[in-house]
């Protein structure tokens, strides 16, 4: 889902680009989910970095409640976490890899750009998903493999 799409399926929302480096000039955000607002980081050099930064702070719209900003406490890494699955999910269902497959994709930076992702969120959300679903997940007549990621496809019946 592109940067755009995401913008036009939440206008609902108040969603801003600004510059994030007033708030801690030491650490810079790329988004910051605040008081129902969303806060996007205006010179994040390419949309598909924009995409996943507010597919995240989305997901803490969605997720999260308080400020969560000291990530050395354990609730507030549980949060963090919830949000970023949540954008792993929105950004990367597990029909889209089924759709990469057809669609002849065979790497993992034609699997970013096909997703219209980056190469680490894409990797985050691989991780995530082995973490969640084991190492294979079976859809339909596929089988998906996280690691090494691939995808079996049942001919006979039986994967």
């Amino acid at each position: 889902m592109t940067y755009d799409e995401l913008l036009m399926q939440y206008e609902n929302l108040n969603i801003k680009e600004v510059d994030l480096s007033e708030i801690d000039p030491e650490e810079e955000f790329s988004g910051l989910y605040a008081d129902g607002n969303i806060f996007i980081r205006h010179n994040i050099p390419t949309l598909t970095e924009k995409a996943c930064t507010l597919a995240e702070e989305v997901g803490h719209h969605y997720t999260t409640s308080g400020n969560i900003l000291d990530q050395t406490r354990t609730s507030n890494r549980k949060q963090e976490r919830k949000a970023r699955a949540w954008a792993y999910e929105k950004m990367i269902p597990l029909t889209a890899l089924l759709e990469a497959y057809w669609a002849g994709v065979r790497n993992r930076f034609e699997l970013a750009e096909f997703l219209d992702v980056t190469e680490q969120f894409l990797q985050e959300a691989l991780d995530y998903f082995k973490q969640k679903y084991g190492l294979f997940y079976s859809i339909d007549n596929y089988l998906i493999c996280f690691d090494p990621l691939s995808i079996y496809e049942d001919r006979k019946g039986v994967v």
